[in-house]
């Protein structure tokens, strides 16, 4: 479950209806003051409780009382909890058919209800600017801040006859409130034009000890609905939750790139730095020592902390796979006792309704594994946090049922060829399970607040990852963060070599370093010295490294891969699919099932390639790279280093070889021959075209030019890159050899990219977005263009003189055109 919004707004339905009065009243009725007109704007005032909460109404407690009259729902907010801060969470329950996926969050908002006259003011609160109260500078930063007004409710009774005050809140989730409703961009996509309010309802609202749940179906008309377009319309169904926030806001922890977290940022005012300060603090659980234990922490004892992190498993998860999911949460432990705790996270079955009747997954108090009967590939880790302090204070998470089909393909695909285990397309319950506990395990991770940690993969030789004892002791990788999956690089012969990632040292030191108490800090500026004494004993060392998820050229923070060097790793990993294509019509039947057709081999097949695909990727990062490893000022080392030239041109001839080369042994006759009647060469066709495009990509070839301005003869120079990838791409032209059907495809695909170069500014980035995707390159006034212009001419010499020595008829007509191409690039018409 992740958290959505609640918030409410007037409602009023009121009769303008009045009778005849008899004409011997008629100057007194004139001499009356007109009666103030109901128009669903404003009430006349509060009124008695009992003419609001009337006895038709269906009343719950909770957070706030919540009733029920009709299809009417009003809220009863007692004084206490006015000007609380609390947490608005909107997340897309049930979607349409290509709008994400349910558990999606949409919105995050922290608010107070505020009484202002007869009104109750919903405000959003922020905390993105900052500065403590005892400065003088707080009153500024206050009133340069102004709290938005979300709504504001007239006040329909108030306590002098009930324990609190009352709102109607309806209106909120059957009008169209942009907060908690379909968010900005998908209604601009969607060309939405308004929501329908006939085909807007609220299913429930239902509050707990500190939160209040409601789901809502909202309709909108839309002029382009991503399915269903004959209705003209989109409906969803969300989820909002409203969560009261703890009185005293836990102590932060600063956050340091050095070690991967989930942080949030404010901006310090009051700081001591002459401009304002950024200030980053980590999301955490409060995982406090209890007094009596403080004396066992500090002699290093493990202890049981105040509160426990639990985990329920939901009621509709199946039973084979509850023991499983239990065990990827209990993995932490290990970690935790690194942090100086043990039994910190634990993992329970959901009570029944005779052992709880009021136990609920909706319930704030509880965090769950929620199971879900979907069709839907994946798994989802989110968490609640409270915006002043870091603290997680719920997270759920989500698993949907058809994640087991993705693991069950990456399995097979990556360790079939030495596993006989995952030699079928139905594993035992035993190796699901498995996989099960692998993935709940990393989505546990993201809920304590780790993130995906991409340089993990990177630090293992690849050698030793077909070494039993190795990968025994320390796992595939050093945190199961990372998308490491499963060994591809074991080959036949390694046996008990591991084949999946455990939670591993990276994993042990991050959550030691983010959750251990600092007893003697009464600030988090106190822990400074200390979190960076415990990231400097590990700097050195590329087991306890944290890589960033989406820096597209850092070849040592990849998705997707492992070991220390791809190009040895793609090597074996090649070597194995090579084994597995000759199996994939005996591993994909079923022999109690004869009458199955073959929509298991076409996935499978399908799995092969993409695989393949993410070797190709793997490699050609290596292109152009920069790895980038985080240092603090205090450290002598750089942040940025360019890959050395050998590591760049092994990668091009690997690329050479192994898919410029025309990769024959994808081609499966007997396999094409039962799943497609067309499609076998544009298979290739995309892997090689798209993995060159990447090569000769702007940024790429912007990242060589620096280098070699930076380092000289050091560098590998883009007339070198350009050089190697001519000879690797052309070699049929010296010899007027023939030229396959595959070989003419990319040799157009290397035409057309050089065109592209040589007329592309590169991508049009709105001024907003800049900062956001960093520098670009200039390729008008860069030497690309040049290399461009030069590369073209020499290819098409080379094509013009090998013209006459080429026989094969296709291959002759494919060149006289590429040559006629070229000329039209340089001299346009």
């Amino acid at each position: 479950m992740v958290f959505a919004v609640m918030g409410v707004m007037m409602y009023s339905t009121d009769s303008f209806a009045q009778k005849k009065k008899k004409k011997k009243n008629a100057k007194k009725e004139a001499s009356a003051p007109a009666a103030k007109p109901s128009n669903g704007s404003k009430d006349s005032g509060p009124k008695p409780y009992s003419e609001v909460i009337t006895s038709k109404a269906k009343s719950k407690d909770g957070l706030f009382k919540v009733h029920q009259i009709e299809n009417k729902y009003f809220y009863e907010i007692p004084d206490s909890l006015l000007n609380r801060d609390m947490l608005m969470v909107t997340t897309i329950a049930k979607t349409a058919d290509g709008i994400g996926y349910g558990g999606e969050r949409t919105n995050t908002l922290m608010l107070k209800w505020e009484k202002y006259n007869d009104e109750i003011h919903l405000k959003i609160s922020s905390v993105n600017n900052f500065a403590a109260d005892s400065l003088p500078i707080a009153l500024a930063v206050k009133n340069s801040n102004l709290e938005p007004l979300l709504q504001k409710f007239d006040i329909k009774s108030n306590k002098t006859d009930s324990t609190g005050i009352v709102i109607e809140v309806t209106d909120l989730f059957a009008k169209d409130v942009q907060a908690i409703g379909l968010p900005k961009g998908q209604r601009t996509r969607y060309k939405v034009t308004r929501l329908d309010t006939d085909r807007s309802y609220i299913d429930h609202i239902n509050t707990y000890p500190i939160n209040i749940e409601s789901r809502y179906v909202m309709t909108y008309l839309a002029n382009d609905p991503p399915s269903n377009s004959s209705t003209g319309s989109i409906t969803l169904e969300m989820n909002s939750s409203m969560l009261l926030l703890p009185k005293e806001p836990m102590k932060q922890r600063l956050s340091d790139q050095r070690v991967g977290w989930f942080s949030r940022s404010i901006v310090d005012y009051g700081s001591d730095a002459q401009k304002a300060q950024r200030r980053s603090f980590l999301d955490r659980w409060r995982l406090e020592v209890k007094d009596e234990d403080i004396e066992k922490f500090k002699a290093g004892e493990l202890v049981e902390p105040k509160k426990q992190i639990v985990y329920y498993i939901d009621p509709a998860t199946p039973k084979q796979w509850v023991p499983y999911l239990i065990a990827g949460v209990e993995d932490w432990q290990a970690a935790f006792e690194e942090a100086g705790f043990k039994n910190a996270i634990v993992a329970k079955l959901a009570p029944t309704p005779e052992e709880d009747p009021d136990w609920s997954p909706e319930d704030a108090r509880y965090s769950v594994i929620r199971y879900f009967a979907s069709d839907i590939q994946n798994a989802y880790g989110p968490h609640v946090s409270d915006p002043r302090s870091g603290e997680i204070l719920e997270s759920d998470i989500g698993w949907y049922h058809n994640v087991m089909n993705l693991l069950r393909n990456w399995f097979f695909i990556q360790t079939a060829a030495i596993n006989p285990d995952a030699r079928s397309v139905q594993f035992k319950d035993e190796v699901m399970g498995r996989l099960v506990r692998f993935v709940s395990s990393h989505e546990v991770g993201h809920t304590l607040g780790l993130p995906h940690n991409f340089a993990s993969s990177h630090a293992y030789p690849v050698e030793k990852l077909r070494d039993a004892a190795f990968t025994a002791e320390m796992g595939t990788a050093p945190s199961i963060m990372d998308y490491a999956r499963f060994n591809y690089i074991a080959q036949p012969g390694d046996e008990g070599v591991s084949l999946m990632p455990n939670i591993g040292p990276y994993d042990k030191y991050a959550v030691a370093w983010g959750y251990r108490p600092i007893l003697d800090a009464d600030t988090p500026e106190d822990e400074l010295m200390t979190l960076d004494e415990w990231i400097m004993e590990k700097q050195d060392d590329p087991v306890y490294r944290y890589g960033r998820q989406g820096n597209s050229y850092d070849p040592t923070a990849q998705s997707e891969d492992l070991g220390d060097n791809s190009m040895k790793a793609s090597e074996y990993g090649i070597a194995n699919l090579k084994r597995i294509i000759p199996n994939l019509m005996e591993w994909t039947a079923e022999e109690d099932k004869p009458y199955k057709n073959f929509e298991d081999l076409e996935e499978m097949y399908g799995q092969v390639v993409t695989q393949y695909n993410r070797y190709m990727g793997h490699v050609k990062t290596n292109v152009g790279g920069v790895a980038e490893v985080y240092r603090a000022s205090g450290q002598e080392e750089p942040v940025y280093t360019h890959t050395s030239k050998d590591i760049q041109k092994s990668a091009v001839d690997f690329l050479n070889a192994e898919l410029f080369a025309t990769p024959e042994w994808l081609m499966q006759d007997e396999i094409f021959a039962r799943t497609q009647d067309f499609g076998a060469l544009e298979r290739i066709r995309s892997v090689q075209a798209n993995t060159l495009n990447a090569v000769l990509d702007l940024g790429r070839l912007g990242r060589v030019i620096e280098n070699e301005a930076l380092n000289g003869d050091e560098a590998y120079k883009i007339t070198e890159l350009f050089d190697d990838l001519r000879k690797g791409i052309w070699t049929e032209l010296p010899g007027g050899r023939t030229i396959d059907v595959h070989r003419r495809a990319l040799q157009r695909a290397h035409i057309e990219r050089l065109e592209y170069l040589m007329t592309s500014d590169g991508p049009n980035i709105p001024a907003a977005y800049r900062s956001y995707y960093g520098p670009q390159i200039n390729a008008s006034q860069s030497d690309i263009r040049p290399m461009a212009r030069g590369e073209l001419k020499t290819i098409q010499r080379n094509i013009n003189s090998a013209i006459s020595r080429t026989s094969d008829r296709m291959s002759k007509l494919h060149l006289e055109d590429l040559s006629a191409r070229i000329e039209n690039i340089l001299d346009p018409k």
